[in-house]
């Protein structure tokens, strides 16, 4: 049972509890969240990237490099051009995850929880 709970990883008193918070703390920033969301869809450059997140390719790259540190992005280089992907659906989905949580502080019935196509004022 004991080496079963160290694989695991997601009891209290798991190795990767620390882990876990490094990766909470570096999504909590706005641009890095963006970035994410905006490499669901799949790989982009730097300056493709700051056109959507709407910050300067150099901000974006200094994002980008913290993200790669932390093995959330990965890169493909193609001639002189840098592209970036997410390294695994893992961060996307916390990403998203934290967003349906975000819907919920607000009150009524949150977009998530509404059928598709369905309109709610």
């Amino acid at each position: 049972m004991d080496a079963d709970k160290q694989i695991c990883g997601r009891e209290p008193d798991s190795q990767f509890v620390e882990l876990a918070v490094e990766v909470f703390a570096m999504l909590a920033d706005a641009t890095r969240v963006r970035i994410i969301l905006a490499l669901r869809g799949g790989e982009l450059s730097v300056n493709h990237l700051a056109d959507i997140v709407d910050k300067s390719p150099a901000a974006v790259s200094q994002h980008l490099a913290k993200l790669r540190l932390a093995r959330i992005v990965a890169t493909r280089q193609d001639a002189q051009r840098v592209f970036y992907r997410l390294e695994n659906e893992h961060a996307s989905q916390l990403v998203s995850d934290a967003i349906f949580q975000a819907e919920h502080s607000l009150g009524n019935t949150p977009r998530h929880h509404h059928p598709a196509g369905e309109v709610t004022q």
